[in-house]
């Protein structure tokens, strides 16, 4: 069978738990490019199994610098991005393959599902998202944002959206929902050394705002337990973030 003109592209650190599933996903695609950032589990080793994997080894700069790092390294102009905890529906692959690979100002959106703990999960802010993925590189390009990057297409580039769906594995177990909030705080908070930081007080009125926002307004009471740990995850990432903007900026971590 040919394969698909496309090079996946994946930053990754320590995800055995998912990139099988995610790399599997991929089989009809030219490339796969892994850029492994300090990785100490057996990742490469279960990539390496995978004939069109290709695996680099690079720095973690924030996640808007490294994707584009990654993006430079395919073989292919046209890129799929993705990360380590997702992986795509066979409709979505089918799409990508019909993609008209000559008409380079065209970028694609793709249509991603959450799930927690295996169960899809459209409640708490974790809605359908339409994420553009699929991108020819001399039209688009990752933005330089440390958290939160997106793809930022240049002006003329018309953006279309594919069929299928991008499923996100975004929590197998709570233990990794924790060290998610951790990290992500960190770099919200690195991200924002120069703003003002607001007094731990603010920080805990703010994130319990948070949490009545995801677990009332966004309706994450009809996503049962499930969220309920989305939205005091919520809270306790917007409290962290701001708690380590303001120790930050008034010199009392070394």
């Amino acid at each position: 069978m040919p394969s698909i003109p496309v090079s996946a592209v994946i930053i990754c650190a320590n995800a055995a738990d998912t990139i099988e599933t995610c790399i599997a996903s991929l089989a009809q695609l030219d490339e796969v490019v892994v850029f492994l950032n300090a990785s100490n589990d057996n990742t490469e080793a279960l990539c390496r199994s995978f004939p069109n994997v290709s695996i680099h080894h690079g720095e973690f700069v924030g996640f808007g610098p490294t994707k584009q790092a990654a993006v430079n390294l395919a073989r292919n102009d046209w890129v799929f991005s993705i990360d380590s905890d997702e992986f795509a529906d066979a409709a979505l692959i089918d799409a990508i393959e019909s993609i008209p690979f000559d008409s380079e100002d065209i970028a694609y959106e793709v249509l991603r599902k959450n799930r927690f703990c295996g169960k899809h999960v459209a409640r708490g802010g974790w809605g359908n998202d339409s994420l553009l993925r699929v991108f020819h590189r001399s039209s688009a390009q990752f933005n330089d944002k440390a958290v939160h990057e997106k793809v930022v297409s240049r002006a003329g580039v018309v953006t279309r959206k594919l069929e299928g769906v991008l499923w996100h594995d975004a929590v197998i177990h709570v233990d990794q929902f924790l060290k998610k909030i951790s990290a992500y705080s960190e770099l919200a908070a690195n991200a924002a050394r120069d703003k003002p930081a607001p007094h731990p007080f603010a920080a805990l009125l703010r994130s319990q705002w948070a949490f009545f926002r995801s677990f009332v307004l966004q309706g994450g009471f009809l996503a049962g337990w499930r969220g309920v740990i989305i939205a005091y995850g919520e809270a306790t990432g917007t409290f962290y973030k701001y708690a380590k903007r303001f120790t930050k900026s008034r010199g009392y971590e070394r």
